[in-house]
């Protein structure tokens, strides 16, 4: 099976939302240039945060403008039930990419996936 063929989209949605949506802050944090990822931001407490149900980690990876080279930007795990699928990740040269791609990881429904241009 291809890898592609496991990573569920927008389309796959059902009434729990998986799908990790992404936002850049240029400069609004400290001068810093911010890519926010969170599953749940357009409907909140719409996907469970308990024990058995729960987004266990998310990553981000952006694409280079000058060789399409994705490189891997971070990743964030969370203790279900304590904490939330919000993540910051602080990014040096944000001027250098021109896409950004997030998983996240439902231990449920598997990997979703979305992307932002930049």
């Amino acid at each position: 099976m291809e890898f592609s063929k496991i990573i569920k989209k927008s389309q796959d949605e059902g009434k729990e939302k998986h799908i990790p949506t992404i936002t850049l802050d240029k400069g609004c944090h400290e001068g810093k240039d911010i890519v926010r990822v969170v599953v749940g931001h357009e409907v909140p407490h719409l996907h469970p945060n308990t024990l058995e149900h729960h987004i266990a980690w998310i990553e981000l990876y952006g694409v280079k403008k000058d060789n399409d080279q994705v490189i891997n930007l971070g990743r964030a795990t969370w203790a279900p039930v304590y904490s939330n699928p919000n993540v910051r990740f602080q990014i040096n040269q944000i001027g250098d990419f021109k896409a950004f791609h997030a998983l996240a990881y439902c231990n449920i429904h598997g990997l979703w996936e979305n992307s932002l241009k930049a």
